[in-house]
């Protein structure tokens, strides 16, 4: 009886699984090599409900924190901040649609999320990736959302953030920054904030988490090219950061209770990366400033979003702004970088440095 209710809830998940199915999982035969995948198809697969079987959601609809009646304090949300405009996308409504296409402050970009990887990122929608919306195109490489943009119909490997087939085959998306933590520091911080409600045009129950136990235990649903699982739990959160062929992972349950800060390096790359276990958020940014001067970092505490000062006496915040100091309103430079489950940054990046 127990095996039975296991396979009725796998069937469940299947059908609901980040990216959902399509017959294209294979490279076309076409004369234009666009049309032949760039990344090993063994671990491209049909995840279950087709295209745009998981509806990405074009018209987002937004609510102030204070009327906010779904969250509790350990939610998960996404944040991005454009200009002085912030907003947040719950974990909970990004599980069961993963991209949104959205526009703060004239700035267009997608947001998209993978449930089964654990991955939260966003791009700019630009000249580079064709100005259009993006959808979910119904396969999965390595366990991870695959989009589609509606234009040219080309394939994104989400945590590639890279066009993998079609015309815009080779096109690198331009990354921007975002944060995660919890419902409770978000509301803490950022008070005034727009929050993706439940208006989404879909019957969906927002409540129910869709993929059991997913979360927490150390099962996979679909096979990826390198399984580490003797280093970190597979379903550890990690933040990832990238600069050409070298690759490092920070723990998030590794950090301070409160709060983190470590100068670092990846590769020639100088980096900061700060974080705290107890808020589940981890963000890294470049040392280096556009004039060519290398900061180092030090912690700030209980002032968020404020979360480091550097050696200049700039104070910044978790978008990597200097709110106060001589470089006021400065932006500090994203690496490649994002939040993920072990398993799959592994699997993307299988010769990766845990740091210590």
């Amino acid at each position: 009886m127990v095996i039975q209710k296991f396979a009725v809830i796998l069937s469940l998940i299947f059908l609901i699984s980040c990216g959902g199915g399509s017959s294209d999982s294979n490279n076309d035969v076409n004369s234009d090599p666009n049309f032949n995948w760039s990344i090993d198809t063994a671990f491209l697969q049909d995840g279950g409900p087709g295209k745009g079987g998981i509806p990405a959601l074009d018209l987002p609809s937004f609510q102030s924190i204070d009327e906010i009646t779904y969250m509790f304090p350990s939610d998960l949300i996404v944040g991005i901040k454009i200009g002085d405009k912030i907003r947040g996308y719950p974990h909970k409504i990004l599980d069961w649609h993963e991209v949104v296409n959205d526009t703060l402050d004239d700035e267009i970009f997608v947001l998209s999320y993978c449930p089964l990887t654990g991955s939260a990122m966003a791009w700019d929608v630009n000249a580079d990736t064709g100005v259009s919306n993006f959808g979910v195109s119904g396969l999965l490489y390595n366990s991870n959302l695959v989009l589609y943009d509606r234009n040219t119909d080309s394939n994104w490997p989400q945590m590639l953030m890279e066009s993998a087939k079609g015309v815009k085959k080779g096109t690198v998306a331009t990354q921007k920054a975002i944060f995660e933590t919890t419902w409770e520091k978000f509301q803490m911080m950022y008070p005034e904030a727009q929050v993706l409600n439940y208006e989404t045009g879909f019957s969906r129950d927002y409540v129910i988490y869709p993929y059991g136990s997913f979360k927490t235990n150390s099962s996979l649903l679909f096979n990826v090219n390198n399984d580490d699982d003797s280093r970190l739990h597979r379903k550890e959160r990690v933040l990832g950061v990238k600069n050409g062929s070298v690759t490092k992972a920070y723990d998030i349950s590794a950090f301070a209770n409160d709060l983190d800060v470590i100068n670092d390096s990846i590769g020639d790359k100088p980096i900061v990366v700060a974080g705290s276990k107890d808020d589940k958020y981890a963000v890294a940014f470049e040392r280096t400033t556009s004039d060519g001067v290398i900061l180092t970092f030090t912690a700030e505490f209980n002032q968020m979003p404020i979360i480091m000062s550097d050696d200049e006496g700039n104070m910044w915040d978790i978008n990597g702004t200097a709110v106060s100091g001589p470089r006021t309103g400065e932006q500090l430079t994203i690496p490649f970088s994002y939040i993920s489950y072990w398993f799959s940054w592994a699997a993307f990046f299988p010769d990766t440095t845990i740091y210590q």
